[in-house]
């Protein structure tokens, strides 16, 4: 046999007999490459820090080389690299908190003399100094310190590392403990890294102590090319730099979020290596200058949200031929963008894929110059004053992605070429006055689209004309249409969106049945569904379930049938202002267990009002007006409700207010007239000292006016008409600083009006009260109120005593309501004290003497019944009210418009 041996045959065997003949060469193949006293050092550093993770489980064997987050040099086995960042780059999750490293850094680091590369960011040293022992290994080019939570002074020591190529410091802390302070009162250590520094990030370190000096300290830095201060608390930015400073190399510079307050400098415009330029919320002054056009190559410019920038953007940025960033949104800017959009159409090779302009006050209309930015793939004009339409150039940005002209006073059509857009994702024309037609072209070859928010004012007439069987390329994410007719039919583009997770179609003239299929559709994924103010009709499938909805409002339809039994996280529920009927259901709280808002008032709801409500713990609102439900109010309320809006007017509602109301500390507003309730007003109402409206008229409500209402110091409205309560106004009532509206009409109420009343000093000096007018509005979207506002109406009651002068204190009181009483005496003659009373009725009492000439004088009188009384002589002239139902029933009154003529007008005509 011929037989053929390779020459790694004769190496195996050569390696085989040396095994053979000296054991000891295998265990010295396999030994730890690790140089044992760097192990021990690693050790000792592993044994100062806390490891809830068990990040450094494997730090345990002979190998220190094959440690999690530790590299060697292949030839001589020295440590030259750790690496313990957070693997989790997801602040503030469960899984970055689990994985910080805690405890402190020991200074054994120190004896790995070849250490380069030190990474210990995103972890939890819990408001630790930055030991200055690290200062001490001068072999590193690398050190990453960033969002570990360490306060105090940065060490100077730091100013050793001469071989440090890259600085991270970034403080912003994301602790449990909260935020820690880094701080750095003097940068002159920089100056020892000047020869090897490229990378410097010191964001969020407090560097207000650096003084006057700290870009000159920082200038000294001669091979930085990357420079970020981010939120560093920086209170002055210098107009001048000194010629011996040294930024040329630098290609990155950051100074956001600082106070620097003061006009672009122009020693920025000498640092020609730029290529990003951050300088967002510094609170820049003045204009921009021309200066960046020394920077060519210049690819990334913030300056938005300085909010002081101001005059017109000049042409010169649309001459840079690198520019691909452009962001100088929220600020001052002004006039038109013709001369700027004209510059980068001449700049055939312009590169720009991002413009935002939004939050300035730039005017007059889109240039058709627009359309030559076509690399660009964010556009965003929003919350400016552009007029006019979309002009039809923009079909030639065929890169654009985004596309947002929200919040203009655009008037005019929205151009067919925007069809052309096919990678167009997000589309955003809302609060506009469009007007036009939208056809199929404007959307037919949008096959990119996910989202499209489109709204225009009520009173416009924008119609979007689509075939309705048309079925469009795209597949949308987010719809909002508001005030544009898409009605009557709900149409086929519409019902084939079933991957929505935002809807809202509000006023879009839809008068249509919608397919269960379509709500079956978006149920998995859909968050907010609004379809309000239409006239949709039918039935709402029962039975579905929405794990993410947040807010379904479904109001202002033509809905009909029984609740929806949907099962849903939602947190708000508006079905107001339709015709449902049916009960509740009684597992309403399983149903819906994290329900915060309800509104379902204007339906025709019967049955009682289910106790399951007491179980849905985070109920702030239930407003149910104007339904017929029946039976008692829910008696199972406890303490930990943050229940503060109760609505449940005009029901059928009967028996008791129930005391467990009083448990909630919460309520402020508290809305059950009209209704069948009888009884007193439960004491523990007392206990709900934040209550800022009460309304319970129009019930059967007994005993007397509760004393106790002085402790409610917000009261802003106290309403309890209708009712049968007796006994006399008690002067507690003058205590309640708040109160605008009083109404204790048509009851049972005796005696005098206390003279205190002038006391009530929110209707006498005029203090606000929109806050307490607009929570009544949010519960129950009632407009009586607001016509009511600094109002006393004590009608239709048994009080007698004369009209009490110190009513006349109450300066602001608008309307003022005595009539039906057993009051007497004369009209005081310094009424017109009440100089913005608006309305004023003291109609069938028992008044007498003369009509004040002063009434006169109240020019905001608008409203007057003296009707019934026993007042005499002639009706002052000076009263402009010609209708004569207004005095009659004052056998002893004469004068216009009264038919009964005055002894001195008979005698002046006879002579």
């Amino acid at each position: 046999m011929d037989l053929k041996l390779r020459p790694s045959f004769f190496t195996s065997f050569f390696v085989f007999i040396i095994l053979l003949k000296n054991p000891d060469f295998a265990s010295a193949a396999t030994s730890p490459r690790c140089i044992s006293t760097e192990r021990e050092a690693l050790l000792t550093f592993k044994q100062s820090l806390t490891d809830l993770s068990g990040r450094l489980s494997s730090w345990s064997g002979p190998d220190c080389c094959k440690w999690n987050g530790i590299l060697c040099d292949a030839q001589t086995s020295r440590v030259i690299k750790i690496d313990l960042r957070n693997p989790s780059q997801v602040a503030n999750s469960d899984e970055y908190k689990r994985s910080c490293l805690r405890g402190k850094i020991h200074s054994s680091l120190t004896r790995l003399k070849f250490l380069s590369y030190l990474d210990l960011s995103s972890n939890d040293f819990n408001g630790s100094e930055i030991p200055d022992s690290i200062g001490h290994i001068v072999t590193l080019r690398y050190l990453n310190l960033s969002s570990s939570s360490f306060s105090g002074e940065i060490p100077a020591s730091l100013g050793n590392l001469s071989k440090l190529e890259s600085l991270d410091l970034y403080a912003e802390s994301f602790s449990d403990s909260g935020a820690f302070a880094l701080r750095a009162s003097n940068l002159g250590w920089l100056s020892g890294l000047s020869s090897s520094l490229a990378y410097l990030n010191m964001g969020y370190v407090n560097l207000s102590g650096a003084g006057e000096t700290w870009l000159q300290d920082l200038s000294r830095l001669s091979k930085l090319k990357e420079l970020r201060l981010f939120n560093s608390q920086l209170k002055n930015l210098p107009l001048s730099l000194s010629s011996s400073a040294n930024l040329k190399l630098l290609e990155v510079l950051d100074l956001s979020e600082n106070s620097l307050s003061s006009p672009i400098p122009n020693w920025l415009f000498g640092l020609t290596s730029l290529r990003k330029l951050f300088l967002r919320w510094d609170f820049l002054q003045g204009s921009i200058p021309s200066g960046f056009k020394n920077l060519k190559l210049l690819e990334t410019l913030d300056l938005s949200n300085n909010l002081g920038l101001q005059g017109e953007i000049p042409s010169v940025l649309g001459d840079l031929p690198q520019l691909k960033y452009l962001d100088l949104s929220a600020n001052e800017l002004n006039g038109q963008i013709h001369g700027f959009l004209d510059a980068f159409s001449r700049n055939k090779g312009n590169s720009l894929v991002f413009l935002d302009l939004s939050s300035n006050k730039l005017a007059g209309t889109l240039p058709e110059s627009l359309g030559a930015l076509r690399n660009l793939q964010i556009l965003d004009l929003s919350s400016n004053s552009f007029t006019g339409s979309v002009p039809s150039s923009i079909g030639n940005m065929a890169s654009l992605k985004k596309l947002d002209l929200s919040f203009n006073t655009m008037n005019g059509a929205i151009a067919e070429s925007l069809g052309k857009l096919g990678e167009l994702e997000d589309l955003n024309l809302m609060a506009n006055t469009w007007e036009g037609v939208m056809g199929k072209s404007h959307f037919v070859n949008l096959r990119s689209l996910k989202s499209i928010r489109l709204t225009t004012e009520p009173n416009r007439s924008l119609v979007l004309k689509l075939p309705s069987t048309w079925i469009p390329p795209f597949r949308l994410e987010l719809i909002q249409i508001e005030n544009c007719q898409i009605g009557p039919s709900f149409p086929m583009w519409l019902q084939v969106q079933t991957k929505l997770n935002f809807v809202t179609l509000r006023n879009t003239g839809i008068a249509d049945t919608i397919p269960d299929s379509w709500f079956s559709g978006i149920s998995s994924e859909v968050t907010y569904l609004i379809l309000a103010n239409n006239r949709i009709k039918g039935r709402l499938p029962q039975k579905l379930v929405f794990p993410k909805l947040n807010t379904i409002d479904l109001s202002s339809n033509n809905f009909d049938g029984p609740f929806p039994l949907w099962s849903t996280n939602a947190t708000e529920l508006r079905l107001y202002e339709n015709n449902f009927s049916g009960s509740l259901p009684l597992n309403i709280d399983v149903l819906m267990p994290r329900m915060e808002k309800i509104y379902l008032f204007h339906n025709s709801f019967t049955g009682t009002i289910p106790s399951s409500l007491c179980e849905v713990s985070g109920l702030q609102i239930l407003s149910l007006r104007n339904n017929h439900f029946s039976g008692s109010f829910p008696k199972c309320w406890h303490r930990s409700f943050m229940l503060w809006g109760i609505d449940a007017s005009e029901n059928n509602i009967s028996g008791e207010i129930p005391e467990s109301l009083g448990v909630l500390r919460s309520l402020s507003v508290l809305l059950l007239n009209q209704n069948a309730l009888e009884g007193e007003i439960p004491e523990s109402l007392q206990n709900c000292s934040g209550l800022t409206n009460i309304d319970l008229g129009g019930n059967k409500l007994t005993g007397k006016l509760p004393s106790w209402l002085r402790n409610l110091s917000s009261l802003f409205m106290l309403r309890l008409q209708s009712n049968s309560f007796t006994g006399q106004i008690p002067d507690d009532l003058c205590s309640v600083p708040n109160l605008h509206i009083l109404d204790l009409s048509g009851n049972k109420i005796s005696g005098p009006i206390p003279k205190c009343i002038s006391n009530l000093t929110a209707i006498a000096h005029g203090t606000s009260f929109e806050v307490f007018q607009n929570l009544v509005y949010i519960v129950t979207r009632a407009r009586e109120y607001q016509d009511i506002v600094n109002s006393i109406n004590l009608s239709g009651n048994n009080i007698t005593g004369e009209f009490p002068a110190e009513i006349l204190g109450l300066s602001y009181l608008r309307i003022l309501n005595l009539s039906r009483n057993s009051m007497a005496g004369s009209i005081p003659g310094k009424i017109s004290e009440l100089s913005r009373l608006e309305t004023l009725d003291l109609s069938r009492n028992r008044f007498s003497g003369a009509i004040p000439q002063s009434l006169g004088a109240i020019s905001s009188l608008q409203r007057l019944n003296l009707s019934f009384n026993k007042l005499e002589g002639s009706i002052p002239k000076v009263l402009k009210f010609e209708d004569p139902s207004i005095y009659i029933g004052n056998e002893l009154l004469c004068g216009k418009p009264l038919p009964k003529k005055c002894p001195r007008d008979i005698n002046s005509r006879l002579l």
